[in-house]
């Protein structure tokens, strides 16, 4: 049995050195990043087993993605490989106060947005699975890929599997009211909502005075089970505060708020999602929050989007590690 199966694209990472704008870039630092790929391998950091589903062009670029994924343990027997199509690149250009990071697609007509219906046994990838995870990048990828999606989430409820899905909202990529359109119907499926304040506002148009409002409403109107919510505070860019809660049968679950001194945000949401699922699937809610709060602060204090913290990082963590140097 696996613990997690996640769908998703994963891109190759390009991103200029020392703080320089991509215009005057003449070195980028390579790695890989992806939203469904960097829950899979924080999932296998932590403990736990997961596979990761995808469709990668069958080149070097594409290789070296799945290997980058198999060096965390990821399983990666269901990738669909594919003649002729390309790989999806994106640039991360970071900022300092006051200018922004920001972030450069090139990853249209890549080889998963290509994805068809029928293309990937949904049955026999989910039937040992106890919980399948995706997220809105990859529907709004193409159409096809939201086909895909959707057959995803119908067989992981046909097959007993729980479903994890992060709303994951990228204006970069479709519209609000398109994002509403294809994924409402989507929650159907859905056990455990990760999500913003910002996303929920963007895809669902709820907005409320207090976060835990916002996950009643969301609870209430979609019947999950879960709604977690990761609250990020921007005092400047490499100063960030960081926490989340999480809402059940009536009962809020929440966390310490970390004062992070950021290396690199990106991906922060995702490894959050990573480290709950661990928390959630070994001992419940109240551990999921905790873990993933922990999980996510450490992972933004390293470069990339995979993190590379341990659980034994983490439980020093959640215990009060100190700023004093490990010797």
């Amino acid at each position: 049995m696996v613990d997690v199966v996640t769908f998703g694209e994963t891109m190759i990472r390009l991103a200029p050195p020392d703080f320089e704008r991509l215009e005057q870039a003449s070195t980028l630092k390579v790695t890989i990043g992806g939203s469904e790929l960097t829950v899979a391998a924080g999932v296998c950091r932590l403990g736990l087993s997961a596979a990761w589903v995808s469709r990668l062009p069958d080149n070097p670029l594409g290789r070296m993605v799945r290997n980058k994924a198999r060096e965390q343990g990821v399983d990666t027997s269901y990738i669909v490989w594919s003649d002729g199509d390309r790989m999806g690149l994106y640039f991360v250009e970071y900022g300092a106060s006051p200018r922004a990071s920001k972030v450069l697609y090139d990853r249209a007509n890549s080889a998963i947005s290509r994805i068809k219906p029928g293309e990937i046994d949904w049955a026999r990838v989910l039937s040992d699975a106890r919980l399948f995870h995706t997220s809105g990048i990859t529907p709004a990828l193409s159409d096809s890929a939201a086909l895909v999606t959707e057959e995803a989430l119908k067989t992981a409820k046909e097959v007993g599997c729980l479903v994890s899905y992060d709303l994951n909202y990228r204006a970069k990529l479709w519209s609000q009211e398109k994002a509403r359109e294809v994924q409402t119907p989507f929650m159907n499926y859905v056990d455990i909502l990760l999500t913003t304040e910002e996303d929920t506002k963007r895809v669902f148009g709820i907005v409320r005075e207090d976060y835990k409002q916002v996950a009643v409403e969301l609870a209430e109107k979609f019947g999950f089970k879960v709604v977690t919510i990761t609250l990020r505070g921007n005092p400047s860019i490499w100063r960030n505060t960081w926490t989340a809660i999480a809402y059940a049968d009536g009962t809020f679950y929440d966390d310490v708020t970390y004062e992070i001194e950021v290396v690199d945000r990106v991906g922060g949401g995702d490894n959050y999602t990573a480290g709950f699922l661990y928390g959630y699937l070994t001992e419940g809610l109240a551990k999921g929050v905790r873990y993933g709060n922990a999980f996510s602060a450490l992972k933004q204090t390293s470069w990339g989007d995979l993190n590379w913290s341990t659980l034994e990082e983490v439980e020093a963590q959640l215990k009060g590690a100190g700023l004093r140097i490990s010797r």
